[in-house]
């Protein structure tokens, strides 16, 4: 590899240490740093990628697993945007598949009870309530009940 490759090939695979990346995303960052030469900027994938620097599989995993425990996101937000990252559908189904369903459904109750609170007063609070879970990335089925159960329970 030629010193000018190196020298990129060094940055980046000290930023891949400290956290991860997609293949798209170091793609990126690559042909950044050597002035959009495509071929170059493959070279430097390739290498990160066979030095398991770069694992979309990991990356994919690791994405879902923050996205739904901290941001509180759903399935489908998580699938849209590691499939918008280039990440193979494969990858994607196998990371959300490692999502523990009780911590995601507590973090999705947690959620939605804080967001009920500033829309209680609201007429239409819970239509609210509902396209705010839906655009978290949830399905409607698994949610209704538990909109039902937060609602309701309010109203008693």
């Amino acid at each position: 590899m030629e010193e000018r490759l190196k020298k990129v090939y060094d940055a980046l695979s000290a930023q891949c240490a400290k956290r991860e990346y997609c293949t798209a995303d170091i793609r990126r960052k690559a042909l950044e740093r050597l002035e959009w030469d495509a071929a170059a900027a493959e070279e430097v994938v390739a290498a990160l990628v066979s030095e398991r620097f770069v694992d979309d599989r990991r990356y994919a995993a690791a994405f879902a697993r923050e996205k739904s425990a901290l941001s509180g996101w759903g399935p489908v937000k998580i699938r849209t945007a590691l499939l918008a990252r280039g990440v193979a559908r494969d990858d994607v189904q196998e990371a959300l598949g490692e999502i523990d369903p009780e911590r995601a459904a507590a973090k999705l109750e947690k959620v939605l009870e804080a967001k009920w609170r500033t829309l209680r007063e609201d007429p239409q609070g819970r239509l609210k309530l509902i396209r705010f879970a839906l655009s978290r990335g949830y399905d409607y089925e698994p949610v209704r009940p538990l909109i039902e159960r937060i609602t309701h329970g309010e109203e008693q």
